[in-house]
C-alpha cells in the first residue's frame, strides 16, 4: 500500500492568511473572534465571529475570476495557491490527469445566494449572470483544477462539518488505490451571510459571549469562516521529485450514526476514530494528542468525551485533548482541514495547542483537556475529529514523516 504524505499547506483563517500564522495563534491562544455586526439584519441577537478581517478581492485576483468566484471559492484558492508553493507546485505547471481536486464545503456560496436573493425579493434587480457557476458547492474545487491544470478526478464533498475531512480521507484513498498520485485536498467556507446567521442563531447553538469547548458553563458555538488546503501525494512521488514531506497521513475512518439529524451519537463517533485506527495499523494507545470536534456545546462536548472513552478505554485518560475553535471559529465544511493543518504543526512542533477560554472542569467532560496555555509533549501519533450533522462522523491520524 502506497504511504501519503503531505507535502504542503495553506489556509485563510479569522486570525490572517497563511497556515504558520494559523498554527502560532492556536498555539499562542490568540483568537480571531471579534465583534461582528451584518449589514441588513436588526434582527442579529448573537453579535460576535471568527471573520477574516481586511479581505479584500481585487488585492489577490483579477476582475474577471472575482465576477466568477464567491467568496468561498476565493478562500479556496488562496489556501490552494500557499500549499502548492509550499509543495514546489506552480500554477504554470499543468498538473495533469494523474492529479485529483477534493475540496469539501457544507453550504458553497452562501454570500452569492444570500445577495441574490435580496437583490430579487427586495431590489428587483437584475440576477447576477455568473450567480450559478459561482454558488455551486463544487465551485472551488473547479476553480483550483482550472488554475492547476489538474485533470485527474475533481469535485466536492459536502457533508456539513465533516466535509473537509472526508475530502482529505477520500484523497488519500484514491492515492493508496493506484488511481492517481497526488491530491489537493481541503475545505473552504464562507457563511457569515445575514440569512445563514440567522438561521443558526434560530438553532440556539452560537454563544452570545465565547466558545468554551469541554468547560463547565459553555454555552454554544462561534462561527467562522475561511479555508485550508493541503498538497498530499504518493511518498514515492515526492522523493522522486525532491519534494520535503511534512507528515504522514496514517489513517481515515468515517462513519454515519444512522439516527438523529442534529444530535450526535457517541457510538457512531467511536466507530469513526477506532477505523481510523485500524486504517493506520495503530493501537489506541500510540496516539498522544486528539484534536477534539470540540464545538463547545453542551452536547457535543460530552458526546464526543463518552466517544473518546469508548475508543481509547484505560488510554483515554491520557491523551493530550485540545480544541482550536475558539480560536478560528466553527468554519463548518472548512473545519475538519483547517485542524488538520493545526495537528499537523502540533505533530511537527511537539506541542498541544490550548482549549482557550476555559473557566472550570465538567465532570461529565472528564479528560485531560489542555487549558489555556500550551503544553510541550512527546506526540508519536495525532487524531483529529469532525463531527457533522446529519451524523456523519470523520477522523483523521497524522504521524511524522519517514
Amino acid at each position: 500500500m502506497r504511504n501519503v504524505v503531505v507535502t504542503g499547506m495553506g489556509s485563510v483563517s479569522a486570525v490572517g492568511f497563511g497556515a504558520e500564522i494559523l498554527w502560532r495563534a492556536a498555539r499562542d491562544g490568540q483568537t480571531g473572534v471579534d465583534e461582528f455586526l451584518l449589514e441588513r439584519s436588526e434582527k442579529q441577537h448573537v453579535r460576535i465571529a471568527a471573520a477574516v478581517k481586511n479581505y479584500i478581492p481585487a488585492n489577490h485576483f483579477s476582475r474577471q475570476l472575482i465576477q466568477t468566484c464567491d467568496r468561498f471559492s476565493q478562500f479556496g484558492l488562496l489556501a490552494a495557491d500557499e500549499a502548492m508553493k509550499q509543495a514546489g507546485l506552480h500554477d504554470d505547471e499543468s498538473q495533469g490527469p494523474r492529479v485529483a481536486v477534493i475540496i469539501g464545503s457544507g453550504i458553497g456560496g452562501a454570500e452569492t445566494n444570500d445577495e441574490g436573493h435580496y437583490n430579487f425579493y427586495v431590489r428587483k434587480g437584475r440576477e447576477e449572470p455568473f450567480a450559478i457557476p459561482r454558488v455551486m458547492p463544487n465551485a472551488a474545487a473547479s476553480q483550483i483544477t482550472m488554475k492547476y491544470g489538474c485533470k485527474g478526478p475533481s469535485f466536492a464533498v459536502s457533508s456539513a462539518c465533516s466535509s473537509s475531512s472526508q475530502a482529505v480521507g477520500l484523497g488519500m484513498q484514491m492515492i493508496r488505490a493506484g488511481m492517481v498520485d497526488r491530491a489537493i485536498v481541503g475545505g473552504s467556507e464562507a457563511l457569515l451571510t445575514p440569512a445563514v446567521f440567522r438561521a443558526w442563531e434560530g438553532l440556539r447553538v452560537l454563544t452570545p459571549d465565547a466558545c468554551r469547548p469541554f468547560s463547565k458553563g459553555r454555552n454554544g458555538m462561534v462561527l467562522g469562516e475561511g479555508a485550508a488546503v493541503l498538497v498530499i501525494e504518493a511518498d514515492d512521488i515526492a522523493k522522486a521529485r525532491g519534494a520535503a514531506a511534512i507528515a504522514t497521513i496514517a489513517g481515515y475512518g468515517t462513519t454515519s450514526d444512522a439516527g438523529d439529524l442534529v444530535r450526535p451519537d457517541p457510538d457512531g463517533a467511536a466507530r469513526s476514530m477506532a477505523m481510523a485506527l485500524e486504517d493506520a495499523g495503530l493501537a489506541p494507545d500510540d496516539i498522544d494528542y486528539v484534536n477534539a470536534h470540540g464545538t463547545g456545546t453542551v452536547l457535543n462536548d460530552v458526546t464526543e468525551t463518552e466517544a473518546l472513552k469508548r475508543t481509547f478505554g484505560d488510554h483515554a485518560g491520557k491523551l493530550s485533548i485540545s480544541s482550536t475553535k475558539p480560536i478560528h471559529g466553527h468554519t463548518l465544511g472548512a473545519a475538519g482541514a483547517i485542524e488538520l493543518v493545526v495537528t499537523v504543526k502540533a505533530l511537527i512542533e511537539q506541542i498541544v495547542p490550548p482549549t482557550i477560554n476555559w473557566k472550570e472542569a465538567d465532570p461529565k467532560c472528564d479528560l485531560d483537556v489542555v487549558p489555556n496555555t500550551a503544553r510541550n509533549i512527546p506526540i508519536r501519533a495525532a487524531l483529529t475529529n469532525s463531527f457533522a450533522f446529519g451524523g456523519i462522523n470523520g477522523s483523521l491520524i497524522v504521524v511524522p514523516a519517514s
